[in-house]
């Protein structure tokens, strides 16, 4: 789609984007920003969230996306300095390797549970302080917003010692059809990516060890790791379509991952 279609898609509409700051938050941030967007960011990195924004001229605010009364509060200001939220981006969150068991030890359920918290939990958390807004902005029949997911292949192939963040994008991208369908008569479409193995800091900054077996995986073609601004322009093709809705696309350049590399 031409750029300036896109543009007159997103121009004027205020657009959260989670975990903003660094990586493919940032990236999408700065897409929508590019197209016209009052785009809104939400990362726990207070500093880097700050400095994100000033370098966008965006919106910042440093908070928890599991937080329930935070991110009440977040979209409460959203509302009264910018209006209504029209999109959500979802990109908040964390990749923190672990096995279930390991040398006969269990692994303490607090790990496990921060991980869903974070990358589940935030998700659903943010779109429930979203959509009303979406709702009360529509105007007749028009689109009220449209909420994208990131989910991530290891929703459907993951690795050994990923069970916890696997878990967790299984949830993303298993609710993205339910919510479709129930937010559909508001006008309102919800879509995921599931991305594969992408450069950013979420996977350059794992332990040595797990950073290798990441980067071991490549697809088939591009024979390299995914760029941040290859997801940002997914977002905009999904935006700018209506007729992507209830579904996650696997952005991995064919890539299935092994049970372990």
């Amino acid at each position: 789609m031409p750029m300036q279609d896109i543009r007159s898609t997103i121009e004027g509409k205020v657009a959260v984007v989670t975990g903003g700051a660094s990586g493919l938050g940032a990236a999408t941030a700065q897409a929508l920003r590019a197209a016209g967007a009052r785009v809104v960011l939400i990362d726990r990195d207070a500093a880097a969230v700050e400095a994100a924004a000033s370098r966008l001229g965006a919106t910042g605010f440093a908070a928890d996306v599991a937080d329930a009364e935070g991110i009440e509060a977040v979209f409460a200001q959203v509302e009264a300095r910018l209006g209504r939220t029209a999109l959500l981006v979802n990109c908040a969150g964390i990749a923190d390797p672990g096995s279930v068991v390991r040398r006969g030890v269990a692994m303490p359920l607090a790990a496990f549970r921060r991980v869903v918290e974070i990358n589940l939990l935030g998700a659903i958390n943010c779109i429930r302080c979203a959509v009303p807004q979406m709702i009360e902005g529509r105007s007749g029949n028009a689109e009220a917003g449209v909420i994208v997911n990131t989910a991530s292949i290891a929703a459907f192939d993951g690795q050994m010692g990923q069970a916890a963040y696997a878990a967790s994008k299984g949830g993303v991208a298993g609710m993205v059809l339910p919510l479709a369908r129930e937010l559909g008569e508001h006008g309102i479409r919800v879509m995921g990516i599931a991305p594969g193995v992408f450069e950013t800091p979420m996977t350059l900054n794992l332990a040595p060890k797990s950073r290798e077996v990441v980067f071991a995986a490549v697809p088939p073609f591009p024979k390299r790791p995914g760029q941040a601004e290859e997801f940002a322009a997914l977002v905009l093709a999904i935006v700018a379509n209506p007729m992507l809705n209830g579904e996650v696309i696997r952005l991995d350049g064919g890539l299935r991952m092994p049970a372990r590399v």
